[in-house]
């Protein structure tokens, strides 16, 4: 490990890249430590402990707990993440921008340029509903959460400058790893966010040892559930089930061309991380609107959608389930899959060619979509079932391991490619990633 080290380090434009990247990160975390103006952060962060299961601690996760504290990078990168995924699922309906996406570098260029205009809008509007939010709710239950010398459109146009400022220099900041530094920016934003919030939930731990409310047997198991759950979670994200194709022969003038097998990798978990968000977001939805009403009845059901409560843990894994189909859908196209092995002189050994492949490869996608959906269905759901067990903060679960592990693993990738081609052995000489291969 050392040895990897010591030459990762000794290649010049690689450990460039490295440093440059933990700068920018470093910068990142110096602002989350900024104050926005006119908010009690600490009033607001003893809140925040106060709610389970709002929609809120969802955005503040990825926010790297700066919502929480109310610090400039409040919103943190979240209007990008939705702008992203709101292009993407619309480059699927819209001709335009699939011809766009189609035409290459240009073409993504110009969507990415789109999705930075969107996601200033999404800024704006985010950070003026969190201003009316803080205002008219939460202050109302925090006396002195606001600035009252303000005024309170003062506030709200100060907080959306300063939010909407700090988003788009978080933006910034992840474009500029991933143009000059190693690995993918935004991802590693929300990655040293999310990592940053482990430590907490380990004093939490260690702190209720050493009072008594837990014992030492009930830690230990909980950190062999934790080593389970991540080489669980790089099993199913870097699993991949393979379609051999075979290639005809074609000669064109006095060359032969094609007369090769190669493989077409259909990913366990294609959707990645995106059900997890999409199911969260809308289960939470409701509990955090229902949160500010007074009937009765609605109290009920909100008590009926909590964290923990069977309603709760069945319907957000079937939204799992359901979503982890629904975007497999859309971004992997059996037909399409089809026409290009057809286009290019290939089959399926065994399969004919055209509705018959197209079939096949469907058959396939369904399968081993319902065991990922089902594995991020568990993953989600752990958390709450260890805490519950143990009555202690179980961090490794949900979307944050998601991320955590598949920025992990893509960042390796990248650091191998560079060391790979150097002439050094790879990072990890045993259990290489899937990328080397």
């Amino acid at each position: 490990m050392f040895k990897s080290i010591r030459n990762m380090l000794a290649i010049p434009e690689l450990r460039q890249r490295i440093f440059f990247t933990l700068a920018i990160l470093f910068v990142y975390r110096i602002g989350g430590h900024i104050p926005a103006p006119g908010v009690n952060a600490g009033a607001l962060s003893d809140w925040f402990s106060s709610q389970q299961g709002g929609l809120f601690g969802f955005f503040d996760m990825f926010a790297g707990g700066n919502l929480r504290k109310a610090t400039i990078f409040a919103l943190g990168i979240m209007p990008y993440i939705t702008a992203s995924i709101i292009f993407q699922l619309l480059t699927a309906v819209i001709p335009s921008l699939e011809k766009l996406q189609k035409e290459g570098e240009a073409g993504r260029k110009k969507i990415t340029q789109y999705t930075r205009y969107a996601t200033i809008a999404l800024a704006l509007l985010q950070s003026f509903g969190i201003s009316v939010w803080l205002q008219n709710s939460v202050g109302a239950e925090v006396p002195g959460l606001i600035d009252p010398a303000l005024g309170v459109w003062g506030f709200r146009l100060l907080a959306m400058i300063t939010m909407t400022a700090g988003t788009a220099f978080i933006m910034w900041l992840g474009e500029q790893i991933t143009e000059r530094g190693i690995g993918n920016g935004i991802s590693l934003i929300i990655f040293i966010g999310i990592v940053a919030r482990i430590w907490p939930d380990v004093q939490s731990t260690i702190g209720k040892i050493t009072f008594n409310e837990t014992n030492i047997v009930n830690t230990l198991i909980l950190l062999i559930v934790m080593v389970l759950v991540v080489a669980g979670v790089v099993m199913i994200q870097q699993g991949q089930r393979r379609i051999r194709v075979q290639y005809a022969k074609r000669i064109v003038g006095r060359k032969v061309y094609g007369g090769q097998t190669t493989h077409i990798p259909l990913r366990v978990n294609t959707a990645g991380v995106i059900p997890i968000i999409f199911a969260s977001a809308l289960i939470m939805l409701p509990n955090t609107i229902l949160m500010f009403t007074d009937a009765e009845w609605l109290r009920t059901l909100q008590s009926w959608l909590m964290p923990g409560e069977p309603l709760y843990m069945v319907l957000y894994a079937g939204l799992i389930i359901f979503f982890s189909y629904f975007y497999t859908a859309i971004v992997l196209n059996p037909a399409d899959l089809a026409d290009n092995i057809k286009k290019y002189g290939g089959f399926i050994p065994g399969i004919k060619p055209g509705k018959k492949t197209e079939a096949f490869i469907d058959r396939i996608l369904t399968r081993i979509t319902l065991a990922g959906s089902v594995f991020l269905a568990v993953i989600a759901l752990l958390p709450i079932v260890m805490s519950m067990i143990f009555q202690a903060p179980f961090s490794f679960g949900g979307t944050g391991l998601l991320i955590v592990v598949g920025v992990a693993l893509d960042t390796m990738r990248q650091i191998e490619s560079h060391m790979l081609m150097r002439h050094y052995d790879g990072f990890l000489k045993k259990g290489r990633i899937r990328g080397r291969r």
